[in-house]
C-alpha cells in the first residue's frame, strides 16, 4: 500500500510538468506520422518491368496491334514510345533494355506468307537485355503462330472450293491471337505464407512499421522524467529521509518501479489506440497478444529507467543515458527500419536487442497476422531483460544507500 502511495506521488509529480506531455504523447505521435509517411514513400513500389522502345511503322496492321497488345500484357516488359535514333542511343546507354521496330507492311506481308523481319536491338551481354530479348521473342512467336494458324485454316477452307479474301484471313488471325489471351492450359505460382490465417493483414501500411517503432523508441525516451525523480531525490536528500521512515528499501524500489511502469504503460496505451484508430495499425486484431507485449515492454522500460536513475549523477546524465539508450536500442532493434532490409551482420547484432523482441511481438500481430503464441517468446525475453536491469538497479541502489 505504501509503495502504491509512493508511486502515485511520482506520477503526480511527473504530470505536473506540462513538458512531460510533449515527450510522452505529442512527440511520439508526430514522429509516428513523419516516419510513417517517410517509410511509405521509400517503399512505394516501382515498376519492375524492363523498359522497351516500341516503334511501329506498320500503322493499322492487324498483327502489329496484336503484337503490341501481347507485349503490354507482359509482366516483364514496359513499352515506351521513342524515335528510332533515340531508341538506339537509350539502349546503348542502358536506359532501355531493348528496342523493337515493326517494319511497314508487316501484317499484310506476313498474312500473305511472305518473310518479314522485325528489327530488335538489345545488348544480350547484360541480364536486362537478354531477358527483354527472350520476352519479346516469345511474344513475336505467339503473333506469328496466330498468323500461320489463320493462313493454314483459311487455306484448308479455300481448298474446299470456298473463296476466302484477305479480310477473312485477318479475322482468323485476330481470333487465333485472342486465343493466346486465355490458353487452355496454364499454371499459377503462389508464395508460401507460413501458418498465418487466411484473413491475415497485408503489409502495405507503413504505420505497421512506424507505429510500433515509435512506441518502442519513446518508451525509453519517455522515462527521462521518471529517472529524473530518483536523481533529484538523492540530490535533495529526500531519498535519505525516505529511508528513515517505515518504508523499507524494497518498498521504495517497488514504488518507483510501479510509477515508471504506469507512465510507460499509459504512454503505450495512448499510442496503440491512436495507431489503431488513426493510422490503421490493427493492434486490436489480437488484443490479448498486444496487451502482453505492452506489459513486457513497459516492464523492461521501467526497469531500464530505474537503472538509469541509479547510475546517473545529475540531470544532464539522465538525459545523456536516456538519449543514448533510445538511439542504440531504436536503431539496432529495428524501430526505425525493418532488420530484414539491412545487412546480415547488422541484423544479427540487432536481433539481440530487447527492442527487437518488442518489435517482433508487435509485428507478429500487425504484419504477419499471427496469434497469441507468437508473442510469448518475445515477451519472455523482454521480461528477462527487465529482470536483469532491475537487478542491476537494486544492486546499485543498495550500494549507494
Amino acid at each position: 500500500m505504501r509503495s502504491i502511495e509512493l508511486a502515485l506521488k511520482d506520477v503526480q509529480q511527473i504530470l505536473r510538468d506540462k513538458k512531460s506531455l510533449l515527450f510522452l504523447v505529442l512527440m511520439p505521435l508526430v514522429f509516428t506520422l513523419f516516419m510513417g509517411f517517410a517509410y511509405g514513400q521509400a517503399n512505394q513500389p516501382e515498376d519492375p518491368r524492363l523498359p522497351v522502345s516500341w516503334i511501329n511503322l506498320d500503322a493499322g496492321g492487324t498483327l502489329s496491334e496484336s503484337l503490341r497488345t501481347d507485349l503490354e500484357r507482359s509482366e516483364a516488359l514496359r513499352l515506351e514510345e521513342t524515335s528510332p535514333g533515340e531508341a538506339a542511343r537509350l539502349v546503348q546507354n542502358g536506359k532501355l533494355a531493348a528496342a523493337l521496330t515493326v517494319p511497314a507492311g508487316f501484317s499484310a506481308k506476313t498474312l500473305a506468307g511472305e518473310e518479314v523481319y522485325l528489327d530488335l536491338l538489345a545488348d544480350k551481354a547484360t541480364p536486362s537485355g537478354a531477358a527483354a530479348e527472350q520476352a519479346i521473342r516469345a511474344a513475336v512467336v505467339r503473333t506469328l503462330s496466330a498468323a500461320e494458324t489463320a493462313r493454314l485454316a483459311t487455306g484448308l477452307i479455300q481448298s474446299g472450293g470456298v473463296p476466302v479474301d484477305a479480310a477473312a484471313v485477318q479475322r482468323a488471325a485476330e481470333a487465333a491471337g485472342r486465343a493466346w489471351e486465355a490458353p487452355v492450359l496454364g499454371f499459377t505460382v503462389e508464395k508460401a505464407q507460413g501458418d498465418a490465417p487466411a484473413d491475415s493483414p497485408v503489409d502495405d501500411n507503413p504505420f505497421n512499421q512506424s507505429s510500433p517503432g515509435m512506441i518502442v523508441q519513446f518508451a525509453i525516451f519517455g522515462l527521462i522524467n521518471s529517472a529524473m525523480l530518483l536523481v533529484l531525490e538523492r540530490q535533495t536528500g529526500c531519498l535519505l529521509r525516505l529511508l528513515t521512515t517505515s518504508l523499507n528499501r524494497a518498498e521504495i524500489i517497488a514504488g518507483h518501479l510501479l510509477a515508471m511502469f504506469t507512465v510507460s504503460f499509459a504512454q503505450e496505451l495512448i499510442l496503440v489506440l491512436v495507431g489503431q484508430f488513426a493510422f490503421g495499425a490493427d493492434y486490436l486484431r489480437q488484443p490479448l497478444a498486444t496487451l502482453i507485449v505492452m506489459v513486457a515492454l513497459a516492464m523492461w522500460a521501467a526497469s531500464l529507467g530505474m537503472l538509469i536513475g541509479t547510475l546517473a549523477k545529475g540531470e544532464d546524465q539522465v538525459i545523456l543515458y536516456a538519449m543514448a539508450g533510445m538511439f542504440l536500442f531504436s536503431a539496432l532493434g529495428g524501430a526505425w527500419f525493418p532488420l530484414e532490409s539491412v545487412g546480415r551482420t547488422f541484423a544479427a547484432i540487432g536481433r539481440w536487442m530487447p527492442s527487437a523482441y518488442a518489435m517482433t511481438g508487435f509485428q507478429n500481430i500487425l504484419i504477419r497476422g499471427l496469434g497469441l503464441g507468437s508473442v510469448l517468446i518475445p515477451a519472455a525475453v523482454l521480461l528477462a531483460w527487465a529482470a536483469g536491469c532491475f537487478g542491476l538497479a537494486v544492486w546499485r541502489f543498495q550500494k549507494e544507500s
